[in-house]
């Protein structure tokens, strides 16, 4: 067992582990729970909300070097919870941890951070806004205009994005149904960063611009302990349109899915379970597992038919929490660049 794994072992409870992905589908006792209806509070929301048990910043971008060259990149922190509430030093029940990468159309770079709350070498302050873990940060006055960096072993960025646009809140306004059940989380987004800086790479500096998506989600229980893994979609079209949209996996190879349609200027239209759909049409093999890394996805309500294919297919995210996580095109109906997350492969 690797460090990293030994640590993984040490800081989360077993049962999470044992769920998968952050124990998603693992009881909630003594956590906060979402509600319908919620009201937001801004600059504080942008902060942690330590009486729920998950809870992310999760960036994506798809990027362009000056001979058109695409790329993708992203940097995530979670906060993940051993119990309600925070506490200093050592006693504090939060636990830290983040993912960045780098994906070119030949290559794949990704690496991981840890660290428990309390010591102040990572964690969230919502004004003026910084989210960080050692010497990896996303931080601006606001969340309109961030710098970003991480560094890698093989890889790292420097990038200062500005949003071109509003906050959306997927799901109810912000209420985000993940089951049946009735699972939820609290779920917003700021996709329309403009995103320009540096990326580094084995080869060398790369100056690169283009568009970033911001998700800002946070649960105690957002999966169903029927549910094994989801695919995810954020896609920008050349419309100047976007759509989010998610399929959870069932264990009797059923799915829920949820859809929000973002216009240019943010007003949002959010579609519930049967509306949107993917199917894989082609699968890689990576890491010892068959992948969908080509998809036909539709939302036959707006006329979208598309074809979302991976840059790179072997952007597997080699992680103490393995996942597939990189860039895609989008073609057919409508035309555009997006990010795609799969959970749960095995």
């Amino acid at each position: 067992m690797n460090v990293k794994v030994l640590l993984l072992f040490l800081l989360w409870p077993m049962a999470a582990l044992s769920q998968g992905f952050a124990g998603l589908g693992t009881d909630a006792d003594g956590f906060a729970i979402p509600e319908p209806d919620p009201v937001f509070d801004f600059p504080s929301d942008h902060g942690p909300h330590p009486d729920y048990r998950i809870e992310w910043w999760y960036l994506t971008a798809n990027l362009s070097d000056a001979d058109g060259t695409p790329y993708g990149l992203q940097w995530t922190l979670f906060r993940s919870a051993l119990a309600p509430g925070e506490a200093e030093g050592w006693q504090s029940p939060q636990v830290w941890f983040a993912h960045a990468a780098v994906t070119t159309p030949d290559a794949h770079f990704a690496t991981e951070r840890f660290a428990r709350g309390g010591t102040g070498v990572a964690g969230v302050v919502p004004e003026p806004f910084r989210a960080w873990i050692d010497e990896w940060v996303m931080e601006g006055e606001t969340l309109d205009a961030v710098r970003l960096r991480a560094q890698g072993p093989d890889f790292g960025y420097q990038m200062e994005l500005t949003a071109q646009g509003p906050l959306v809140f997927q799901g109810q306004g912000g209420f985000s149904v993940k089951s049946a059940d009735g699972q939820a989380s609290y779920y917003y987004s700021q996709p329309f960063y403009q995103i320009a800086g540096t990326l580094m790479l084995p080869e060398g500096p790369v100056e690169v611009t283009g568009q970033a998506w911001l998700d800002r989600e946070w649960s105690s229980q957002p999966l169903s302990e029927n549910q094994t893994g989801w695919d995810w979609f954020s896609l920008s079209f050349d419309s100047g349109d976007k759509m989010m949209g998610f399929q959870l996996r069932q264990r009797d190879g059923s799915r829920f899915t949820a859809s929000t349609w973002i216009e240019p200027d943010g007003s949002t239209t959010p579609y519930p379970d049967g509306a949107f759909r993917a199917e894989p049409l082609e699968t890689t093999s990576v890491a010892g597992r068959d992948v969908p890394t080509a998809w036909q996805v539709r939302l036959p309500d707006r006329g979208v038919d598309v074809r979302v294919e991976a840059l790179n297919p072997n952007a597997w995210m080699p992680l103490s929490i393995p996942y597939w996580e990189g860039p895609v095109r989008v073609s057919g109906s409508h035309t555009g660049v997006g990010y795609l997350e799969m959970t749960g492969y095995e």
